[in-house]
C-alpha cells in the first residue's frame, strides 16, 4: 500500500525537508486523491481488523495443541468467536510460518 508513503512525503513535522503537497505525490505516484483521505480517516478496513482477530484465535489454539493442522485450528476457532471456512484457515496459517 502506497498511502503510508504518501502521508509520510506530505508530512511538514520535518524542518529539515520541503514537504511535497499529497496533490503532487499523488500525481506521481499514480494514486487519486480521494482514497487516500478516505484511508487517512480508517488506515485499517473491517476486513484487515477481521483476518487479525481470526489469526489471533488460530494462534491461540495452535498454542494450546502444536501437534495439530490447520483443519483442527479451523474447528477450535468458533470457541473464540471466529467463524471461519477452511480455506480461509489454510490461508492465515500459512501466511503466520
Amino acid at each position: 500500500m502506497m498511502y503510508p508513503l504518501v502521508r509520510e512525503l506530505a508530512a511538514s513535522d520535518d524542518p529539515r525537508r520541503v514537504p511535497v503537497p499529497v496533490a503532487v505525490t499523488c500525481r506521481v505516484l499514480g494514486l487519486a486523491r480521494q482514497p487516500y483521505y478516505r484511508w487517512l480517516v480508517s488506515p485499517v478496513t473491517d476486513a484487515e481488523l477481521t483476518e487479525a482477530h481470526r489469526a489471533n484465535a488460530l494462534f491461540e489454539a495452535h498454542r494450546d495443541g502444536p501437534e495439530f493442522g490447520h483443519r483442527f485450528l479451523v474447528d477450535e476457532a468458533p470457541a473464540a468467536a471466529q467463524v471461519m471456512a477452511e480455506r480461509a484457515g489454510w490461508r492465515i496459517s500459512t501466511a503466520s510460518r
